[in-house]
């Protein structure tokens, strides 16, 4: 379910929120929002800076954070919880995008395993 926010004329609209992004115009990274449209395979997203009100679209092709190629491979990654004790339990997964170059221990694993990768920070007690 998608955050819902009120326009200023007191409609709902459907509010995507995006991380690991800046506004190339003022360099924002918190006050972004993202509206999607178009049927998936075709979709885009346009992002609204709040401080700055410049729009543009987003483009949708995973990138290597570190280098910037778009020659990255789909990857599973678990997201584990403590259950009992300290009993992990994997929760869920999440799609990650691995570069060949700047992933490849990680990339070798996934491609002789095919089982999901470890999570980058297993949970602790807050003590």
């Amino acid at each position: 379910m998608r955050p819902v926010t009120r326009s200023p004329y007191g409609r709902a609209r459907s509010v995507v929120r995006v991380n690991d992004l800046s506004c190339p115009n003022c360099g924002e990274e918190d006050n972004l929002s993202g509206r999607r449209k178009g049927e998936p395979g075709n979709e885009t997203i346009t992002v609204t800076c709040g401080s700055c009100e410049l729009s543009w679209v987003r483009d949708l092709a995973p990138r290597c954070p570190t280098c910037g190629t778009d020659d990255v491979r789909t990857a599973l990654q678990s997201i584990v919880e403590k259950s009992r004790g300290t009993q992990l339990s994997i929760q869920s997964m999440r799609v990650v995008y691995l570069c060949p170059i700047c992933d490849p221990e990680r990339l070798a694993d996934w491609n002789q395993t095919n089982s999901p990768l470890r999570p980058a920070e297993l949970p602790h007690d807050a003590n």
